[in-house]
């Protein structure tokens, strides 16, 4: 394998806010002002906090109820797959299957990728350098998508206020999910993508 020359072996920082290059010895941006550093300073460790909380608190947002429905006097909730598998018995299949996706497939996926991104610094048995930092690409670019469940809950419980004959309320899940999507993206934050490439 050929080894590439990085920017910290030829002395050289970047800035990785306006992308300007300066002296390692340089440590703030002369462009935007930007902290300058080589590293980011325990950069796995905060991720794997970070990644450790969305996890605590994705348990409760799938046990707990999502919404908390009432309609003419009985009351019902449902949990996220709860919900899904009411959504596919009613024959809304799309919607179902974009709550899925949006709530199980893509938050667990992310788990198992910043995860796994963390982990393999200094393993690169299963991937290369540009297959972590295209898979780190893929987890930066869902990571906007995430709260599209949180987004559903909040315009489903804003729109159905009849009072008396409907009323639909997020669930203590709805703030759980919330937490864990914005847990794993601070976990995804705190990587820095340029230790991908340390020997």
């Amino acid at each position: 394998m050929i080894n590439i020359p990085t920017a910290r072996d030829q002395g050289l920082v970047g800035c990785t806010r306006c992308g300007r290059v300066f002296d390692a010895r340089t440590t703030e941006c002369a462009r935007c002002g930007a902290p300058l550093s080589s590293r980011r300073v325990h950069s796995v460790q905060k991720v794997w906090a970070w990644w450790a909380a969305g996890l605590v608190a994705y348990l409760p947002a799938n046990i707990y109820p999502m919404l908390l429905t009432s309609t003419l006097g009985s009351s019902s909730e449902a949990t996220i797959l709860g919900g899904v598998v009411q959504l596919w018995g009613h024959g809304s299949y799309m919607v179902a299957l974009v709550v899925f996706i949006a709530s199980i497939i893509i938050p667990v996926g992310k788990f198992l990728a910043i995860a796994f991104l963390a982990a393999s610094l200094n393993r690169r048995r299963f991937m290369s350098e540009h297959a972590q930092h295209r898979l780190f690409a893929v987890v930066e670019f869902i990571g906007r998508w995430s709260m599209i469940d949180v987004f559903v809950v909040a315009i489903t419980a804003s729109l159905v206020q009849f009072s008396v004959v409907a009323t639909v309320n997020p669930g203590i899940a709805a703030l759980s999910f919330a937490l864990s999507v914005a847990f794993t993206m601070q976990a995804a934050l705190a990587f820095d993508p340029r230790t991908i490439w340390d020997d």
